[in-house]
Protein backbone atom coordinates (compact mmCIF):
# COMPACT_ATOMS: atom_id res chain seq x y z
CA UNK A 1 0.00 0.00 0.00
CA UNK A 2 1.36 3.40 -0.82
CA UNK A 3 0.74 6.22 1.54
CA UNK A 4 2.06 8.64 0.07
CA UNK A 5 4.35 9.44 2.63
CA UNK A 6 7.13 9.66 0.15
CA UNK A 7 9.31 13.04 0.21
CA UNK A 8 7.07 14.58 2.90
CA UNK A 9 8.77 16.07 5.67
CA UNK A 10 7.73 15.38 8.95
CA UNK A 11 8.62 16.52 12.50
CA UNK A 12 8.53 14.40 15.48
CA UNK A 13 9.07 15.30 19.05
CA UNK A 14 10.57 12.43 21.74
CA UNK A 15 12.08 10.48 18.50
CA UNK A 16 15.31 9.44 20.93
CA UNK A 17 13.82 6.35 22.14
CA UNK A 18 10.69 4.12 22.58
CA UNK A 19 7.79 4.85 20.50
CA UNK A 20 9.16 7.94 19.26
CA UNK A 21 12.12 6.03 17.96
CA UNK A 22 9.90 3.59 15.72
CA UNK A 23 7.98 6.75 14.12
CA UNK A 24 11.12 7.60 12.59
CA UNK A 25 12.31 4.52 11.75
CA UNK A 26 8.38 3.74 9.98
CA UNK A 27 8.70 7.09 8.52
CA UNK A 28 11.87 7.22 6.93
CA UNK A 29 11.11 3.40 5.47
CA UNK A 30 8.63 4.91 4.13
CA UNK A 31 11.12 7.74 2.14
CA UNK A 32 10.18 10.78 4.49
CA UNK A 33 12.10 13.41 5.45
CA UNK A 34 11.95 13.55 9.32
CA UNK A 35 13.51 16.15 11.90
CA UNK A 36 13.56 14.23 15.19
CA UNK A 37 13.37 16.46 18.21
CA UNK A 38 14.92 15.42 21.68
CA UNK A 39 17.23 16.64 24.42
CA UNK A 40 19.53 14.46 23.24
CA UNK A 41 20.40 12.39 20.65
CA UNK A 42 21.30 7.97 20.47
CA UNK A 43 23.55 6.16 18.36
CA UNK A 44 19.84 4.31 17.01
CA UNK A 45 18.39 7.65 16.06
CA UNK A 46 21.29 9.01 13.88
CA UNK A 47 21.41 5.23 12.50
CA UNK A 48 17.90 6.04 10.75
CA UNK A 49 19.36 9.05 8.76
CA UNK A 50 17.11 11.74 10.30
CA UNK A 51 17.98 15.10 10.63
CA UNK A 52 18.49 15.90 14.44
CA UNK A 53 17.60 18.65 16.41
CA UNK A 54 18.36 19.08 20.43
CA UNK A 55 15.39 20.73 22.40
CA UNK A 56 13.81 20.34 26.19
CA UNK A 57 10.28 20.95 25.45
CA UNK A 58 9.31 21.03 28.93
CA UNK A 59 10.49 24.85 28.93
CA UNK A 60 7.44 26.89 27.90
CA UNK A 61 9.58 28.80 25.40
CA UNK A 62 11.46 26.03 23.70
CA UNK A 63 8.85 24.57 21.38
CA UNK A 64 7.98 28.11 19.15
CA UNK A 65 12.28 28.21 19.30
CA UNK A 66 12.20 24.38 18.02
CA UNK A 67 9.99 24.88 15.39
CA UNK A 68 11.38 28.35 14.04
CA UNK A 69 14.85 26.02 14.01
CA UNK A 70 13.41 23.51 11.96
CA UNK A 71 11.35 25.58 9.54
CA UNK A 72 14.52 27.71 9.00
CA UNK A 73 16.40 24.73 7.73
CA UNK A 74 13.18 24.66 4.84
CA UNK A 75 10.14 26.32 5.30
CA UNK A 76 7.87 23.22 4.40
CA UNK A 77 5.99 20.85 7.04
CA UNK A 78 3.95 17.80 5.98
CA UNK A 79 3.16 16.10 9.53
CA UNK A 80 3.78 17.10 13.18
CA UNK A 81 3.88 14.36 15.49
CA UNK A 82 3.80 15.25 19.02
CA UNK A 83 5.41 12.20 20.95
CA UNK A 84 6.82 13.92 23.63
CA UNK A 85 5.85 12.72 27.37
CA UNK A 86 6.40 11.11 30.59
CA UNK A 87 6.33 12.45 33.54
CA UNK A 88 7.32 11.92 37.70
CA UNK A 89 8.27 8.71 38.62
CA UNK A 90 9.62 8.57 42.17
CA UNK A 91 8.75 7.17 45.04
CA UNK A 92 7.15 10.24 46.51
CA UNK A 93 4.69 10.83 43.50
CA UNK A 94 4.00 7.41 43.43
CA UNK A 95 2.43 6.92 46.86
CA UNK A 96 0.68 10.00 46.70
CA UNK A 97 -3.35 9.77 45.93
CA UNK A 98 -3.04 13.24 43.83
CA UNK A 99 0.16 11.94 41.58
CA UNK A 100 2.31 14.89 43.46
CA UNK A 101 2.25 17.90 44.38
CA UNK A 102 1.89 21.52 42.57
CA UNK A 103 5.16 21.07 41.15
CA UNK A 104 4.69 17.31 39.97
CA UNK A 105 1.51 18.24 38.42
CA UNK A 106 2.71 21.75 36.66
CA UNK A 107 6.12 19.87 35.27
CA UNK A 108 4.19 16.60 33.92
CA UNK A 109 1.10 19.15 32.32
CA UNK A 110 4.21 21.34 30.65
CA UNK A 111 5.82 18.24 29.00
CA UNK A 112 2.98 15.84 27.80
CA UNK A 113 0.05 18.77 27.33
CA UNK A 114 1.73 22.29 27.10
CA UNK A 115 4.56 21.08 24.85
CA UNK A 116 2.24 19.62 22.31
CA UNK A 117 0.25 22.81 22.36
CA UNK A 118 2.58 25.28 21.83
CA UNK A 119 4.69 23.12 19.17
CA UNK A 120 0.93 22.85 17.25
CA UNK A 121 0.54 26.33 17.35
CA UNK A 122 3.96 27.26 16.07
CA UNK A 123 3.64 24.83 13.42
CA UNK A 124 0.26 25.07 12.23
CA UNK A 125 0.81 27.64 9.71
CA UNK A 126 3.37 25.92 7.81
CA UNK A 127 0.59 22.89 8.16
CA UNK A 128 -1.81 24.93 6.99
CA UNK A 129 -0.01 25.82 3.63
CA UNK A 130 0.84 21.92 3.55
CA UNK A 131 -2.69 20.69 4.34
CA UNK A 132 -0.85 18.55 6.55
CA UNK A 133 -1.47 16.13 9.48
CA UNK A 134 -1.11 16.37 12.98
CA UNK A 135 -0.48 12.88 15.24
CA UNK A 136 -0.34 13.43 18.97
CA UNK A 137 0.65 10.41 21.15
CA UNK A 138 -2.10 9.72 24.61
CA UNK A 139 -1.95 6.87 26.47
CA UNK A 140 -4.13 4.21 27.63
CA UNK A 141 -4.08 6.17 31.24
CA UNK A 142 -6.11 9.11 29.80
CA UNK A 143 -9.00 7.05 30.11
CA UNK A 144 -8.49 4.55 32.94
CA UNK A 145 -6.09 6.47 35.02
CA UNK A 146 -5.50 3.50 37.93
CA UNK A 147 -2.57 2.84 37.17
CA UNK A 148 -0.36 5.86 36.70
CA UNK A 149 0.23 8.91 38.65
CA UNK A 150 -3.07 10.50 38.31
CA UNK A 151 -1.07 13.83 36.92
CA UNK A 152 0.37 11.77 34.14
CA UNK A 153 -3.38 10.56 33.72
CA UNK A 154 -5.03 13.76 33.58
CA UNK A 155 -2.48 15.66 31.38
CA UNK A 156 -3.11 13.06 29.13
CA UNK A 157 -6.73 13.34 29.30
CA UNK A 158 -6.21 16.98 28.62
CA UNK A 159 -4.44 16.42 25.41
CA UNK A 160 -7.16 14.32 24.16
CA UNK A 161 -9.68 17.02 24.71
CA UNK A 162 -7.20 19.60 23.26
CA UNK A 163 -7.20 17.14 19.86
CA UNK A 164 -10.55 16.75 19.45
CA UNK A 165 -11.42 20.42 19.59
CA UNK A 166 -8.58 21.65 17.64
CA UNK A 167 -9.34 19.25 14.99
CA UNK A 168 -12.96 20.77 14.13
CA UNK A 169 -10.90 23.87 14.70
CA UNK A 170 -8.44 23.73 11.81
CA UNK A 171 -10.19 21.26 9.59
CA UNK A 172 -11.76 23.35 7.26
CA UNK A 173 -8.06 24.61 6.38
CA UNK A 174 -6.91 21.03 5.38
CA UNK A 175 -5.19 20.33 8.39
CA UNK A 176 -6.02 16.96 9.95
CA UNK A 177 -5.75 16.01 13.47
CA UNK A 178 -6.24 12.79 15.50
CA UNK A 179 -4.63 10.76 18.37
CA UNK A 180 -3.18 7.40 18.59
CA UNK A 181 -3.60 5.66 22.36
CA UNK A 182 -1.21 3.00 23.09
CA UNK A 183 -0.95 0.73 26.21
CA UNK A 184 1.84 -0.76 28.01
CA UNK A 185 4.54 -0.77 24.91
CA UNK A 186 7.96 -2.58 25.40
CA UNK A 187 10.06 0.79 25.20
CA UNK A 188 13.34 1.92 27.43
CA UNK A 189 11.16 2.69 30.18
CA UNK A 190 10.09 -0.35 31.40
CA UNK A 191 12.62 -2.48 30.03
CA UNK A 192 16.25 -0.53 30.52
CA UNK A 193 18.17 -1.36 34.00
CA UNK A 194 18.02 2.02 35.23
CA UNK A 195 14.73 3.14 34.19
CA UNK A 196 11.52 3.18 35.70
CA UNK A 197 10.54 -0.66 35.32
CA UNK A 198 13.57 -1.57 37.32
CA UNK A 199 13.03 0.88 39.80
CA UNK A 200 9.30 -0.29 40.31
CA UNK A 201 10.59 -3.87 40.25
CA UNK A 202 13.07 -2.93 42.98
CA UNK A 203 10.28 -1.16 44.94
CA UNK A 204 7.95 -4.21 44.59
CA UNK A 205 11.13 -6.51 45.88
CA UNK A 206 10.32 -8.64 42.18
CA UNK A 207 12.89 -9.42 39.14
CA UNK A 208 12.24 -6.46 36.53
CA UNK A 209 11.37 -9.34 33.96
CA UNK A 210 8.43 -10.61 36.43
CA UNK A 211 7.16 -7.08 36.42
CA UNK A 212 7.29 -6.96 32.81
CA UNK A 213 5.52 -9.89 32.52
CA UNK A 214 2.46 -8.55 34.61
CA UNK A 215 2.35 -5.27 33.16
CA UNK A 216 -0.34 -6.69 30.62
CA UNK A 217 -2.01 -8.24 33.03
CA UNK A 218 -2.50 -5.39 35.40
CA UNK A 219 -3.11 -3.11 32.18
CA UNK A 220 -5.80 -5.52 31.16
CA UNK A 221 -4.40 -6.33 28.16
CA UNK A 222 -6.08 -9.41 26.83
CA UNK A 223 -3.44 -10.24 24.04
CA UNK A 224 -0.50 -10.73 27.29
CA UNK A 225 2.33 -9.08 25.99
CA UNK A 226 3.88 -5.94 25.55
CA UNK A 227 3.33 -4.09 22.46
CA UNK A 228 5.67 -3.63 19.94
CA UNK A 229 6.69 0.00 19.22
CA UNK A 230 6.37 -0.16 15.76
CA UNK A 231 2.95 -1.04 15.76
CA UNK A 232 2.02 2.47 17.74
CA UNK A 233 4.23 3.76 14.56
CA UNK A 234 2.29 1.66 12.06
CA UNK A 235 -0.92 3.73 13.57
CA UNK A 236 1.04 7.14 13.40
CA UNK A 237 1.50 6.72 9.45
CA UNK A 238 -1.88 5.92 8.61
CA UNK A 239 -3.51 8.68 10.52
CA UNK A 240 -0.56 10.71 8.84
CA UNK A 241 -0.89 9.34 5.24
CA UNK A 242 -2.60 11.95 2.60
CA UNK A 243 -4.86 8.46 1.92
CA UNK A 244 -6.51 8.64 5.34
CA UNK A 245 -8.20 12.09 4.47
CA UNK A 246 -11.69 11.01 6.25
CA UNK A 247 -9.84 10.63 9.43
CA UNK A 248 -10.77 13.91 11.63
CA UNK A 249 -10.35 14.26 15.16
CA UNK A 250 -10.37 10.36 15.75
CA UNK A 251 -8.89 8.27 18.83
CA UNK A 252 -6.74 5.17 17.47
CA UNK A 253 -6.45 2.74 20.28
CA UNK A 254 -3.46 0.23 20.24
CA UNK A 255 -3.60 -0.83 23.44
CA UNK A 256 -3.97 -4.70 23.44
CA UNK A 257 -8.08 -4.65 24.51
CA UNK A 258 -7.18 -2.54 28.06
CA UNK A 259 -9.91 -0.45 27.07
CA UNK A 260 -13.24 -2.10 27.98
CA UNK A 261 -15.70 0.47 26.69
CA UNK A 262 -17.49 -0.05 22.86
Amino acid sequence: MDLELDGKRVLVTGASKGIGLAIVRAFRAEGAEVVAVSRKTTAELEATGATFVSADLADPAAPRQMVETVLEMEPRLDVLVNNVGGGDTSGEVLSDPFGGGADAWAGVFALNLGAAVETTRAALPALTRSRGAVVNISSQNARDPRNAPLSYSAAKAALNAFSRGLAEQVAASGVRVNVVTPSGTRTPMLTAEDGFGADLAARRGIDQDALLAMVPQQAGMVTGTLIDPAEIARAVLLLASPTMASAVGSNWVVDGGALKTP
